[in-house]
């Protein structure tokens, strides 16, 4: 059986970085931190990390090459401290989530150990655009 790619398709014209980029993506999948992502009607969504015990100068978020990259290291801790049970994560992590064109982060805010980021849907000042024919030089057909 052979498996025709996304990119090689005769009508997908220029996608074959679309085809990478959501390999890269699933590819760095991880567990941790946990998120949800939300519709926010009409053209909005919401990214929301489970990032506890994390302040806000723990925190970066970047855009880079399409993608919304968060990152979070925190403070070396007290290495006085002695954990009978560490069950809570304090680990530093990086999230990346690959923006559609025409995706735009609004703004970002820590609430009760959750990070919303929040992104919209910009639609393009021109839809339709004419592209002009030239004629090649030297060619008087007409």
């Amino acid at each position: 059986m052979t498996k025709i790619s996304l990119g090689s398709h005769p009508y997908l014209l220029g996608f074959d970085q679309l085809e990478r980029l959501a390999e890269r993506t699933a590819k760095g999948a991880e567990a941790y931190p946990p998120f949800n992502i939300e519709h926010m009607a009409p053209d909005g969504f919401r990214i929301t990390l489970a990032v506890a015990g994390f302040a806000e100068d723990d925190l970066a978020i970047t855009t880079e090459d399409r993608q919304l990259v968060i990152r979070g290291r925190q403070p070396e801790g007290d290495d006085s401290r002695v954990f009978l049970h560490r069950g809570i994560a304090a680990r530093a992590f990086q999230r990346s989530f690959v923006l559609a064109d025409g995706v735009e982060v609004i703004s970002a805010r820590l609430d009760s150990g959750l990070l919303h980021v929040d992104l919209r849907r910009v639609t393009p000042q021109q839809v339709v655009r004419t592209i002009p024919i030239s004629r090649k030089e030297g060619d008087h057909h007409g």
